[in-house]
């Protein structure tokens, strides 16, 4: 089992031994080496600070807490550089910050718990075996779990705001890690509850398009309250990031069960992100596809990085027409994203790796930064695709 947990985490899904040796391919060795040069000077200058760095932009870096949903980034994207590399200085750092989140698995004030704890101790164990870290992501699974509402069928999201039963989007990231428990520990429940909040955002999140609400609240007896937005253009806009959640956490959900259902729920969202007529010609979306200000609105490399991560698993459960197209528009983001476009030249960009990302348009927060999630999803997507 930690066997296949490896392939997925580090390798991806490999259908074919040899890469792709087509003229223009992406420069991933280029890329590797801008990481390893910007997470260790990253990991020096952060090392001994009680925060980490979650952005910069404009010469300034935005502070997280540990208990910061973005806090398993920085850890993630040193452990994948490390299995990429093999450089000891790399895993020693991984160790040190993954470390430093020992109190998040505990944690049952959020839901995201998966983006935290599955880069940062989900990677560690399935690279070091540390029995230490596997029993660390087997309590943030029991502490995500005790979020669900039965009667309702998902897990709870925010604790703020006026919603009375908020669910995002984003949510669909963290069900991985109650289908891995599930798998490691045979707690069948952790599985139920995962399915159960897959289906009913399936149910009330999705347009006819397949494009996604935001947020959904829910009132207590299960029915819809609201559909809105936090972090997109409008309420009915389809905002860039959250449409990437989508297909990559539809996309986990069948790699764990098998369900046709969400096979086609991700080969949906998959045509409808590639199909977007105001796409931009490089693939690196605009932060809302209905955002003001196109062609000029910010772009988010996050989303193109989550976008080519998820299609280069996806490609390996599909026809072979389909996983030709999801290879082929995963190749041309990464050649994008590989280029000085947006790879940051060494010693810049605060030790990121990427440029221009959009955290939250809306709120003027981390519009045009590099952001570290943006980096980590880049890095799983050049490690998927070198496996191919």
């Amino acid at each position: 089992m930690r066997l296949k947990l490896l392939i997925v985490f580090i390798a991806g899904v490999a259908l074919s031994a040899c890469a792709r040796q087509e003229a223009g391919a992406p420069d991933t060795s280029r890329a590797i080496e801008t990481a390893v040069v910007q997470l260790k000077a990253a990991g020096e200058a952060w090392k001994d600070a009680a925060n980490f760095a979650r952005s910069w932009g404009d010469g300034t870096f935005h502070e997280m807490e540990l208990d910061d949903w973005t806090s398993g980034f920085y850890p993630g994207s040193l452990w994948v550089t490390y299995a990429l590399t093999g450089d000891e200085e790399l895993a020693e750092l991984a160790r040190h910050f993954t470390a430093k989140l020992a109190d998040v698995p505990a944690m049952t004030h959020t839901h995201d718990l998966g983006f935290m704890v599955m880069p940062s101790y989900g990677l560690q164990y399935v690279i070091t075996s540390d029995e230490s870290a596997k029993a660390a992501v087997v309590q943030a699974a029991h502490s995500l779990a005790s979020r669900f509402n039965e009667r309702i069928g998902l897990i709870r999201s925010w604790d703020f705001g006026d919603w009375n039963y908020p669910v995002i989007i984003d949510n669909m990231m963290n069900l991985e890690m109650l289908f891995t428990v599930a798998e490691w520990t045979g707690e069948e429940q952790l599985k139920r509850i995962a399915v159960s909040h897959a289906d009913r955002t399936m149910e009330n999140h999705f347009r006819p398009d397949c494009s996604s609400w935001h947020v959904v609240s829910y009132n207590d007896d299960g029915s819809v309250e609201s559909k809105t937005t936090w972090q997109g253009a409008s309420d009915d806009s389809r905002w860039a990031r959250g449409q990437a959640w989508g297909l990559y956490g539809y996309t986990v959900c069948y790699r764990f069960t098998h369900e046709e259902r969400f096979l086609e729920q991700a080969k949906k969202i998959a045509a409808l992100i590639m199909g977007l007529p105001n796409m931009p010609e490089d693939k690196i979306p605009y932060w809302d596809y209905d955002a003001p200000g196109i062609p000029d609105a910010p772009r988010d490399a996050s989303a193109a990085a989550v976008t080519a991560s998820a299609l280069l698993e996806l490609q390996g459960m599909v026809s072979a027409e389909l996983r030709k197209q999801y290879r082929s528009y995963a190749e041309d983001i990464l050649r994008v994203l590989c280029s000085d476009s947006y790879l940051a030249a060494p010693g810049t960009n605060g030790d990121f790796i990427l440029m221009h990302s959009t955290g939250a348009a809306p709120f003027n927060s981390e519009v045009d930064d590099a952001i570290c999630y943006a980096d980590y999803y880049f890095l799983e997507a050049i490690q998927r695709y070198k496996a191919l």
